[in-house]
């Protein structure tokens, strides 16, 4: 989550590339046909199924994507829209508008969609955890807050070590009742989305023990960790780090403890000739498969790096998330609008 930096470099590294002249061929074909931002997004001409901007870069993405799905745009009118999470109890999606302040939810009812909570301390990242209380990182505060069923608010993290917290910015939590955040500083780095303001710690990735509260950082290898999720079982977590190294690093994870840190993959935008595609928000599916918002969209990569589609966006996509009733509906968070899309795989994890 946050500000994507994209350099002018094409890093040696190429995981993140077709490996074979004929993808290669098939991906030039597939950006042929045409790009999201030429679509009536009013609803007023419909698309043709199947969607041609659910692109297929490798066989095994076609399993899934449904092809009688198309991406809709559910709202629009945001300044910088990110950290959706899905409430099942509620059956509605929260996201943050972040120069507005303010957060959002939309009604899986009715479709309805309003502001939910304002000022939101300029809150970028949200989440439930496993007894469906929202947890959030607050940018202008440098802090991670619980919503409680009261409506009271429980501050778990400001500080590191006596000093403040750069900026949180996404959160996931793990069966055990730990809740995992990164802190890269984006948040203060201009009046924009908080308060600018000096970093005085190293950033990192951080964990809150469920139980008794007390804080401990996991890793400070990545640059500009952003986004962060967990695999299925919970025996890998997979940070996108948006500085420098532009990639998707991934640990075995051991309780409490991360080790074996390694690239993921490198992504750059399929077809373009390496131009940069820095993942900023990250979640699995049941199979492994890691989804990213990345350019142009979103970008699908397997347990083994290879990246297999994309869902193509006029927009930049922040994050995402798996939501609705089968946990099937992807969700995306992408600048000033919120897209989804119904796939033929579900989410991984609870928010």
């Amino acid at each position: 989550m946050g500000k994507l930096l994209f350099g002018a470099r094409r890093d040696a590294d190429t995981r993140g590339l077709l490996p074979n002249m004929a993808r290669r061929s098939f991906l030039g074909a597939a950006l042929a046909l045409p790009a999201a931002a030429q679509r009536d997004w009013s609803g007023k001409d419909p698309i043709r199924y199947p969607d041609p901007d659910v692109v297929v870069l490798d066989p095994r993405f076609a399993k899934l994507k449904a092809n009688n799905a198309a991406i809709e745009r559910l709202y629009t009118g945001l300044r910088w829209a990110e950290g959706p999470a899905w409430n099942g109890a509620g059956k509605y999606l929260v996201w943050s508008d972040i120069p507005n302040d303010r957060q959002m939810r939309w009604l899986e009812e009715d479709g309805h969609i309003s502001t939910f909570r304002s000022p939101s301390h300029y809150s970028n990242g949200n989440t439930f955890d496993w007894e469906g209380r929202q947890l959030s990182c607050e940018h202008d505060t440098r802090r991670v807050v619980r919503y409680e069923h009261t409506g009271a608010v429980t501050v778990l993290a400001d500080n590191w070590q006596g000093k403040p917290l750069n900026a949180p910015n996404d959160i996931v939590v793990h069966p055990d009742g730990g809740i995992w955040f990164t802190d890269p500083g984006y948040g203060i780095l201009s009046i924009y989305e908080g308060h600018k303001a000096k970093m005085e710690i190293k950033e990192a990735v951080y964990r809150i023990d469920g139980k008794t509260g007390k804080m401990e950082m996991v890793t400070d290898e990545a640059y500009k960790p952003n986004g962060l999720c967990f695999s299925p079982d919970y025996k890998k977590l997979y940070v996108a780090d948006t500085g420098a190294g532009r990639e998707v690093r991934v640990w075995d994870l051991d309780g409490s403890t991360v080790r074996n840190g390694k690239r993921f993959v490198q992504l750059d935008i399929p077809g373009s000739g390496g131009l940069p595609a820095a993942a900023d928000g990250i979640r699995c599916d049941v199979d492994g498969n890691v989804w990213a918002g990345a350019r142009p969209g979103v970008q699908v990569i397997t347990p083994n790096g290879e990246r297999i589609g994309m869902i193509r966006l006029p927009e930049t996509c922040a994050n995402i998330s798996f939501g609705g009733a089968k946990r099937n509906r992807l969700f995306m968070a992408a600048s000033q609008s919120l897209y989804s899309l119904y796939v033929l795989t579900t989410g991984a994890h609870i928010a």
